[in-house]
């Protein structure tokens, strides 16, 4: 990833040093009127490598706008001068060539070769200190774009070396290479100072000044930190991903009952976007002791197409109304659920909730159902309650052949259950046979009166 684009690095490098030397040629040429400097004066441009110069500057910046520069001319220029002068230069001449040299290889935007005669000024003698700090900076940002991070780090802080001030492109510089090089610690108390400069400097704080601060805090796992900016951001800026990001954060710091708040508010705000959202929310209500409002939040999504009704989110709404026992608002997701359902479980649970709602019929319609498609996660406890179900309907037979099943299905706990149920049903079935009986004895045994004449 590239962190300077090109034209913004042009312009940041190239433009001081095209005013300089502008200004430097106007000052070399009221010198020559005067009096022509001598070659190897260390502060002045030769009459030779002035003209040469001034040629050259003509070329790449005409005094008409509407000109389009002739840098290969230039260039061509350049190298004849560097050929036939350079080494008998001296040291002002040779910085002010070599700044020509990358202002040329900038406006190509070939950076190597900026580079390379940056780094040549840096082996002059006696280089202007002002000069210098410049082509340190510009080796930093060079190095940057080619994504060299060790070089941008040693030439950045080479410059804070020599600097008597702080800049906030080196500061930013130096976080964002430490950054590339995962030294997250590194980067960050370079990134802090980034920020303190440019909040003296009277600018204010972008959201991504503080976002990468935040990554910054993520990545050396110091929630705490995080939580602190990432309030700070909600406050400014109020966007969604900070909501998210605060939620996430809590759960970080197993604050599990402020991530769903969070989750909670992020909903409320009309923030979600995607089933997701809606999911992670119903289920951590459900899981902080609020099934309802989970169940809730699944069905708006459902209510919205945004939540899919298939088979695991129909499943997961309906278990939510369940733990709820809002049995009745359960019913209906039960039964979609059931149809998607290739296995008998979907029905085992539609005849559990039916059984609960005293619907016993359709619970025993439903349950053997479950149990003729089969699959069943436990096909003995939905012989159990089949059993259960025949008994309130007071299909004996029924009843005591499901508790047989069911005891064959099981376990040795399942088959004690349903041996013991068999009895239930005898003893049941011998009850309301004795019931019956008496009502029989009771009605031969009163007579009506005959009708009064």
């Amino acid at each position: 990833m590239r962190l300077i684009t090109q034209s913004k690095l042009i312009l940041t490098i190239a433009a001081f040093l095209f005013s300089t030397l502008s200004a430097e040629l106007v000052l070399a040429a009221d010198d020559e009127q005067r009096a022509p400097p001598t070659a190897r004066t260390a502060g002045t441009l030769g009459t030779q490598v002035m003209r040469a110069i001034t040629s050259i500057s003509e070329l790449m910046t005409p005094e008409d706008p509407e000109d389009e520069p002739d840098l290969v001319g230039a260039k061509e220029e350049l190298d004849e001068l560097f050929d036939r002068r350079y080494e008998r230069m001296n040291d002002y001449e040779k910085s002010t060539t070599l700044s020509f040299f990358t202002n040329y290889y900038l406006a190509i935007e070939d950076y190597p070769g900026a580079i390379r005669y940056f780094e040549l000024t840096l082996t002059i003698d006696e280089l202007r200190e002002d000069i210098r700090l410049r082509v340190l900076r510009s080796l930093g940002q060079l190095h940057m774009a080619e994504e060299n991070w060790q070089d941008a780090i040693k030439f950045y802080q080479m410059w804070r070396d020599l600097s008597i001030d702080e800049d906030i492109v080196v500061y930013r510089g130096l976080s964002y290479a430490h950054y590339q090089q995962e030294d997250f610690p590194g980067a960050l108390p370079f990134w802090r100072s980034f920020m303190d400069l440019k909040v003296a400097d009277g600018e204010a704080l972008s959201r991504d000044d503080y976002s990468y601060l935040n990554g910054l805090y993520f990545n050396m796992e110091d929630y705490e930190s995080a939580l602190g900016i990432t309030k700070t951001l909600i406050v400014l800026f109020d966007e969604r991903a900070d909501w998210v990001n605060l939620s996430a954060i809590y759960g970080s710091l197993e604050d599990y009952e402020h991530s769903v708040q969070a989750l909670n508010l992020f909903y409320l705000k009309g923030f979600f976007e995607g089933d997701t959202r809606y999911k992670n929310l119903g289920q951590s209500l459900a899981g902080n002791d609020q099934p309802f409002s989970g169940a809730k939040i699944i069905q708006e999504g459902m209510d919205k197409d945004i939540v899919e009704q298939d088979l695991s989110n129909l499943t997961t709404l309906t278990q939510m109304l369940l733990i709820a026992s809002e049995f009745e608002s359960a019913l209906e997701p039960a039964i979609k659920a059931a149809e998607l359902d290739d296995t008998g479980n979907g029905y085992d649970e539609v005849g559990y909730i039916q059984y609960m709602l005293k619907d016993y019929e359709g619970s025993a319609e439903a349950l053997e159902l479950a149990v003729e498609k089969g699959g069943l996660d436990d096909k003995s406890d939905t012989l159990y309650f089949l059993a259960r179900a025949h008994l309130e309907l007071r299909n004996f037979d029924d009843a005591r052949d499901a508790a047989s099943d069911s005891a064959e299905a099981g376990d040795e706990r399942a088959r004690e259950t349903g041996q013991n149920f068999m009895k239930v049903v005898e003893s049941r079935r011998t009850y309301y046979a004795t019931i019956a009986s008496r009502k029989a004895d009771a009605i031969d045994f009163y007579r009506p009166y005959p009708p009064l004449q």
